[in-house]
């Protein structure tokens, strides 16, 4: 099996059969405390509008790595669990990452006058989203190979 198969394997009958109401609802419930989670470190850890969003770098950063590793253990150890990956991925971590967040944060740096600080930001989000990303996934593998 490929590392990065869906969630539904379609040559197995059983999970044919859809059940849309239950990934939806996994979905919800996981969106919710992904982010109350990103509320409460945003709300935590403030920062002015020309000031570098620090608590939001870090909640996409750790969302990324965790997506990673989720991905990484999901694949390996627990593929026939249709709802983990629904309700944990897109749900929780969904929740919790913000990209949408960074861009308007680089905008507001931008329009205040901190381009440097804005253009630090938005390099700094997606290079530390596609090494948190890589990272948490190598990480992962490695520690369950060992296991």
């Amino acid at each position: 099996m490929h590392p990065m198969d869906p969630d539904v394997d379609l040559h197995v009958a059983s999970q044919r059969a859809e059940r849309p109401a239950a990934v939806v609802g996994v979905i919800a419930a996981g969106g919710v405390l992904g982010a109350l989670a990103r509320y409460a470190i945003s709300t935590a850890w403030s920062h002015s509008p020309s000031s570098f969003p620090w608590a939001i770098w870090t909640v996409n950063v750790t969302g990324c790595f965790l997506i990673g590793a989720l991905m990484a253990v999901i694949a390996r150890r627990r593929p026939e669990r249709r709802l983990l990956r629904p309700f944990v991925g897109v749900g929780i971590l969904g929740g919790y990452t913000t990209f949408s967040t960074s861009v308007v944060d680089v905008e507001l740096a931008a329009g205040r006058g901190a381009a440097g600080t804005a253009l630090a930001y938005l390099a700094a989000t997606l290079v530390g989203a596609l090494v948190a990303v890589w990272s948490g996934t190598a990480l992962t593998e490695r520690l369950v190979r060992l296991r």
